[in-house]
C-alpha cells in the first residue's frame, strides 16, 4: 500500500554553484539549481513524497534521477520514479520494485 513519505525525508540543497569565485548563489534567479532528497530505509516503491519547489528557490522544474540502495549504503542503483508538477509543488513516486529501501533523488530546475 503506497503511503505517503514527506514526513520523513531530508532534503539538502544546493548552496553555491560552480566553484571558483564565479560562483553563483543557489538564490541567484538564472543559476540551475538541485536538491537531494533521501529517503528512510522503509521507503517502498510507490510511495510518494512532495517537495514545494520555491522553498529551494526552484520555479521550473527541469530533471530528477533516482537511485536505491540495494544494500545499504554499499552497492547503489538507479530508479526512475514518476513525477507531476501542481501548483509549484512535486509529487515524486517512487518507482522500482522492492519495499523498505534508501532512496536518493537529484532534483534540478531553474
Amino acid at each position: 500500500m503506497a503511503a505517503d513519505v514527506t514526513s520523513a525525508i531530508t532534503v539538502y540543497r544546493q548552496e553555491t554553484g560552480p566553484g571558483g569565485t564565479q560562483a553563483r548563489t543557489a538564490t541567484d534567479p538564472n543559476a540551475f539549481k538541485e536538491i537531494i532528497v533521501t529517503c528512510p530505509a522503509t521507503a517502498d516503491d510507490t510511495d510518494t513524497f512532495k517537495i514545494t519547489l520555491s522553498e529551494y528557490g526552484i520555479t521550473t522544474f527541469k530533471t530528477i534521477r533516482g537511485w536505491t540502495h540495494s544494500t545499504d549504503f554499499s552497492v547503489v542503483i538507479t530508479e526512475d520514479p514518476t513525477t507531476s508538477v501542481t501548483a509549484g509543488v512535486l509529487t515524486v513516486t517512487i518507482g522500482g520494485a522492492t519495499d523498505n529501501k534508501l532512496r536518493a533523488f537529484l532534483i534540478g530546475g531553474i
